[in-house]
């Protein structure tokens, strides 16, 4: 069936051209295959590095949501959706966020996760028929990610979640001048904030499972990473709200508190256990050598830091 609109749509992303370096990858040894493919791999930091002052705009938008009791929400199809899915299931563990809290919705439903569902990205009404099943209200912020930009099931939750007076943002590796085009006008009209890190062409054409992945993973991270430390939920760079959902992460909760409050492992674990199992409460109790009841009562003062907590302690100690 010809589709010559949509070939030339395709035909104008950069995502979509060869890659005049690795013309000749089907040539070389593994050695050389791998140089090629991580020569490409070491300019996307910096390719994302150009996009932080529209990172930045995102995150006010997701910060907005979390502190009005909205939610993040993530829209993809293949890689993309998987990444957004990715990131949202790395957050309650590491910052012990409600599930609720990030969520990540891909074209094709939890199938698609473990096995491609090609056909699903081109449905539209199903975009926007998920974002009308999360009940999604302007409170809320959705992220679509796309990397060809035009993914109709994208488009389509994008689109709604606008008319619902959602925060919008979309994460595509294509130049934001494309958006200037009118095959784009509809993603134009129903975004608040495009981050457009422009990868260009792929080391394989058009597998943007691959440099365009990457891109849209760092970015992912920078969202919500620095979206929880607006929240609180981390002490200098540590994580001081993970849940201890395994014995891994129980020990990572004793050695946060034993670097924070600079105490033997044994103190800490007992730290840990009068406190319930609350990370915060017991670097709070050390450092400020109070109660717990004292430590829980500071940070709700903090609204949940922990560096105005200890500040509490110091004020009052000097009084």
């Amino acid at each position: 069936m010809k589709n010559p609109k949509l070939f030339r749509q395709l035909q104008s992303l950069t995502t979509e051209q060869r890659n005049r370096w690795t013309m000749g990858i089907d040539l070389a040894s593994v050695n050389d295959t791998l140089r090629l493919i991580n020569a490409e791999d070491r300019e996307i930091a910096a390719i994302v590095g150009k996009e932080i002052p529209s990172i930045a705009k995102a995150v006010t938008l997701v910060v907005r949501s979390f502190k009005s009791g909205g939610r993040l929400f993530y829209v993809g199809a293949g890689t993309s959706g998987r990444l957004g899915i990715l990131d949202a299931s790395e957050c309650p563990p590491t910052f012990g966020s409600n599930p609720s809290m990030v969520q990540g919705l891909i074209a094709g439903g939890r199938k698609a996760v473990f096995q491609s569902q090609e056909g699903a990205e081109d449905l539209e009404k199903e975009g926007a028929l998920e974002i009308r099943r999360k009940k999604i209200s302007p409170k809320d912020t959705v992220c679509g990610i796309a990397a060809s930009m035009r993914t109709p099931y994208v488009l389509g939750a994008l689109g709604e979640a606008k008319r619902r007076g959602a925060g919008t943002i979309i994460v595509t590796t294509n130049p934001r001048s494309k958006l200037a085009l009118s095959a784009f006008a509809k993603l134009r009209r129903n975004v608040d904030v495009a981050i457009c890190p422009e990868v260009g062409p792929e080391v394989i054409m058009g597998s943007t499972r691959m440099k365009s992945g990457t891109a849209q993973k760092l970015v992912l991270n920078m969202i919500t990473t620095t979206s929880m430390i607006q929240l609180g939920k981390i002490y200098e760079n540590m994580m001081v709200d993970l849940r201890m959902t395994s014995k891994k992460l129980e020990e990572r909760a004793k050695k946060v508190i034993m670097i924070a409050a600079e105490v033997s492992y044994d103190r800490a674990a007992k730290a840990l256990k009068d406190a319930g199992g609350h990370v915060k409460s017991a670097i709070v109790m050390l450092k400020g050598n109070i109660t717990l009841p004292q430590a829980k009562k500071r940070l709700r003062k903090s609204n949940g830091f922990v560096r105005p907590a200890l500040a509490i302690n110091e004020r009052k100690r000097r009084a």
